[in-house]
């Protein structure tokens, strides 16, 4: 039978991670592109001149002229200059809620994995004891003070162990975990609100340009019927500003605040997800406690029942001996199992929370 150490596994996964993270940068990296592409597309419209060309006739009884100029507004240049701000404020957003999703997602297939790769070495641990009662029993036998019933016992007990062997790392094989930030899951979400705040925040200043402007307007002016000799400059400044603007900025400024409340309950978002991980860790922690507390009581027993027969002096005695360590070798990696899944349930509530 070919064996596979756990170490090896873990080893993999570690040259697995490079790819991993890669994969995570480009997506972070591809949206962020995305928009600022968009964003610098906005920034050039806001911020070129309008041209504009056409006739008029200025009065009745005037002749028509042709008038060409160009125009810009000072908002308009305020508002490229946010635009990028909202872009780069998005890109974090778009960073820190995707590090936060990823750590809420993969928590407890993480925690999984490790609690895996301990009972791999709980077995290996188990299989070596084994061995030893197996070839104890096998010296018993060749002097015929043992029968080959009392070690297919032990056998059988070896074959439920390498089936458990196999089922370990059927489901270790079956767990995908990216690489997971070093950073406690609290600060991540703090980091996600923080960006998430100040993307709101750019986002009302960039509305709030909307309720002035100053626009300066220049060009020429040629008269057409009669024509006129030389064209003559032209120019006008125009203020606009509208008078429900203290309104506005205080609908703006509640919605910032609206934003953040939502947030905190939204069933998708990663506060609420947050949330949602913490419960069910906690309900994880209560049934490996009672796991445990079972596989305690029942090793308890067994315990009792070595002690009757610590020095088989019978090949009874020896056979009941051999079942009873066979079976505690089993119940040990359960107990084990449930110890260690309770300790970093534990460390990860303690370290996250």
């Amino acid at each position: 039978m070919i064996r596979t150490s756990w170490k090896f596994l873990l080893a993999v996964g570690l040259l697995c991670a490079a790819p991993a993270i890669a994969r995570g940068q480009q997506d972070q990296q591809a949206y962020c592109t995305y928009v600022m592409e968009q964003a610098q597309a906005q920034r050039n419209l806001l911020r070129t001149p309008t041209a504009t060309a056409g006739f008029t006739q200025p009065e009745t009884g005037l002749p028509m002229q042709l008038v060409g100029g160009a125009t810009l507004g000072l908002s308009d240049v305020r508002k490229a200059e946010l635009t990028m701000d909202v872009a780069r404020k998005n890109c974090e957003l778009y960073k820190a809620t995707t590090g936060a999703q990823q750590e809420i997602q993969y928590a407890l297939p993480s925690l999984e994995k490790e609690a895996l790769l301990n009972r791999l070495t709980l077995i290996e641990e188990a299989s070596k004891s084994l061995g030893a009662l197996i070839a104890q029993t096998a010296k018993m036998l060749e002097t015929q003070n043992a029968t080959q019933l009392m070690l297919f016992t032990l056998q059988t007990t070896r074959i439920k162990l390498e089936a458990d062997r196999a089922d370990t790392r059927a489901k270790l094989s079956a767990i995908y975990v990216p690489p997971l930030s070093d950073q406690p899951l609290k600060e991540l979400v703090a980091q996600k609100q923080g960006s998430e705040e100040s993307a709101q925040r750019v986002l009302d200043k960039l509305s709030r340009q909307n309720n002035w402007d100053v626009a300066l307007t220049v060009g020429v002016h040629q008269q057409v019927n009669p024509i006129a000799q030389g064209a003559q400059p032209y120019g006008q400044v125009s203020v606009s500003y509208n008078l429900a603007s203290r309104a506005i900025n205080r609908h703006l400024d509640r919605s910032v605040q609206a934003h953040d409340e939502w947030k905190k309950v939204e069933e998708g978002d990663v506060v609420r997800q947050m949330e949602v991980l913490r419960q069910q860790l906690v309900d994880c922690v209560m049934v490996q406690k009672a796991k445990l507390r079972s596989l305690e009581e029942e090793n308890k027993q067994i315990d009792k029942s070595l002690q009757l027969v610590a020095a088989p002096d019978t090949s009874a005695a020896f056979d009941f001996h051999n079942q009873l360590a066979a079976t505690q070798l089993l119940l040990q990696i359960e107990a084990a199992d449930a110890g260690f899944r309770i300790d970093r349930l534990r460390e990860y509530l303690a370290k996250n929370y």
